[in-house]
């Protein structure tokens, strides 16, 4: 468990993480093995700069073939109302796409799938804001993710919260209804003690794909610092959703400072194997409630970089991962998220 009092998320700059991880590299484990990385950010602001080369220069040795970028505010447009802001966010991403799709920078097809931002809360009126976003994604747009998370404890500190029960409202059902008749999935966001709620909107939609993030946040900040009866709450959550077919979990964002392990805290990052001693727990649960063909592991980056290397992460799954068949570690490392999102790539 962390040692100090938790504030924020994301309290080291991206310059500071890239000091502290060049600490520790690792030789990559199953180098051949090819995956498609799909939830990771791209910025240039405030936050500091992490574009395509920061980003490529993090595989280490990993076989990164594709990638999904997810939302994360970046490049929003100026001077327009603020439902319209996001499409620029996907101009953004498809441009970075394009450049990547050149083979300018080899193989690798960074940004293939697009997974965009917008406010379902606003009822039919997203409609429009959503058919931006297609167009503008060329192709690529994939999903939606509206960030949901809430909770009254110490993961509130520095950002504020939507609605409580946002996944109840009627305008959030009248806008996820759209995401449908566009094609679109849905990444959810929110914290365990959430995860009931999502399990009634899987029922009203069967027909979406949804895609759960980060393990179904787990938190071990306060309150939540009983890590045993937070994992045994989250565990009962996540095998009663694995009873809805069209839900798919991605399995990272386990580095996140909300789950509460001391890793920041230390002079050093972690090694893999330290990483997959944690995280085991976590990641072998997703995988024996849903099985390999509706999980993918993610990368959550530069987000989880605040806890360790990317290398060392890759590392770390493939620890957990080193007795699995070789048709299970593709569904797990490329071929799920190359279905969920539409890639039509073969591995």
């Amino acid at each position: 468990m962390a040692t100090s009092e938790f504030r924020g998320n994301m309290p080291r700059s991206v310059a500071a993480l890239d000091a502290w991880t060049r600490r520790r590299t690792e030789a990559a484990l199953e180098p051949e093995l090819p995956i498609i990385d799909p939830h990771h950010h791209l910025w240039d602001d405030e936050r500091g700069r992490y574009l395509l080369e920061e980003f490529l220069a993090e595989a280490n040795g990993h076989r990164i073939v594709s990638s999904i970028f997810m939302q994360f505010r970046a490049m929003y447009r100026a001077g327009v109302p603020a439902e319209m802001a996001p499409v620029g966010e996907i101009e953004f991403a498809n441009g970075l796409a394009a450049i990547c799709a050149s083979g300018r920078h080899g193989d690798i097809r960074l940004c293939e799938g697009i997974v965009g931002h917008a406010v379902l809360l606003h009822g039919d009126a997203i409609a429009a804001p959503l058919e931006a976003m297609v167009a503008a994604g060329n192709g690529r747009l994939k999903g939606i993710r509206l960030n949901t998370a809430w909770d009254d404890g110490a993961a509130g500190h520095g950002r504020s919260f939507g609605p409580r029960h946002a996944l109840a409202d009627p305008n959030y059902r009248r806008g996820f209804a759209h995401l449908g008749r566009l094609g679109l999935s849905y990444d959810a966001w929110m914290f365990y003690t959430q995860l009931p709620e999502l399990a009634d909107l899987l029922r009203a939609f069967p027909d979406t794909t949804v895609v759960l993030d980060h393990c179904g946040g787990v938190l071990g900040i306060p309150p939540h610092v009983d890590r045993q009866a937070v994992f045994a709450v989250w565990r009962d959550h996540i095998r009663a959703l694995a009873a809805y077919p069209n839900l798919n979990v991605k399995i990272g964002g386990l580095g996140m400072l909300y789950y509460g392990w001391d890793f920041h805290l230390q002079p050093d990052p972690p090694t893999s194997e330290t990483l997959a001693a944690a995280w085991r727990p976590y990641v072998e649960t997703c995988i024996e409630a849903f099985g390999p063909d509706r999980c993918m592991f993610e990368s959550n980056f530069p987000v989880d970089k605040q806890s360790c290397g990317y290398g060392a992460l890759w590392n770390a799954y493939k620890r957990i991962t080193r007795s699995f068949s070789a048709d299970d570690k593709r569904a797990l490392y490329h071929d799920t998220a190359s279905r969920v999102y539409r890639l039509n790539r073969t591995a």
